[in-house]
């Protein structure tokens, strides 16, 4: 862990979900964190009919780990990706073991990640991705980046508990680095969030949610 990463600050449900005290909200779905995960991020982005060779992720909120450990999963075919993810409060690897342990799915690929992460690794490499995770405040470190993402995971906390990763700037920070036709996808519906990536200039549309969530967001950028 570098000086300037600040760990999260957790307690865990049920022995294995951890919740953050700092946002007061579980890092995963209560009710089937790794099917939420497919539903929202992949298939909310049309993935993975859209991943080709040199396709870019990029992700607010790292977590555990898990929207990672799914693209991971989802990508069997040719050509690398790239996925860059922004996170402020890193996990610790004990800590991402113990939840991802929830989803014995994972582990045909969580080892290569917790192996490399316990030794502070933070871009991360695999045989068909590449991961790069940013440590910091979004709201600093976004405009820094040089990328532009096919697909955005928009995974912060409940926007009312973490109001500052759905900001009005971040988003529309996000919405500079999308590419052209580059779509996104997040677990909320909060009005304030779908007018402020609108404004921002994606198309957004509402679609069902997962499990007892009526609605998510979606939206593409157009070309």
């Amino acid at each position: 862990m570098t000086i300037a990463e600040q760990p999260p600050d957790l307690d865990w449900r049920d022995e294995a979900i951890p919740v953050s005290r700092r946002f007061d909200d579980p890092y995963f779905s209560l009710a089937g964190g790794l099917e939420e995960t497919r539903h929202v991020f992949l298939t909310g982005n049309h993935l993975p009919d859209r991943f080709r060779d040199g396709f870019q992720i990029a992700e607010l909120g790292f977590g555990t780990g898990l929207n990672l450990m799914a693209t991971l999963l989802a990508h069997q075919g040719p050509g690398h990706l790239f996925f860059t993810s922004f996170e402020a409060f890193p996990m610790e690897a004990p800590d991402i073991a113990r939840a991802l342990a929830a989803f014995p799915e994972t582990a045909p690929v969580a080892p290569a990640f917790l192996d490399q992460w316990a030794t502070g690794a933070r871009t991360l490499h695999f045989p068909n991705l590449t991961a790069e995770i940013i440590i910091g405040d979004a709201r600093e470190t976004l405009s820094k980046w040089q990328g532009q993402a096919d697909a955005w995971f928009l995974d912060g906390f409940s926007p009312a508990k973490n109001p500052e990763l759905w900001s009005d700037d971040l988003m529309a920070e996000v919405a500079r680095h999308t590419a052209p036709g580059g779509t996104f996808a997040t677990y909320t519906a909060a009005g304030h969030v779908r007018r402020t990536l609108s404004e921002a200039g994606f198309d957004v549309t509402r679609s069902p949610g997962f499990g007892r969530k009526r609605h998510m967001s979606r939206g593409e950028m157009p070309v």
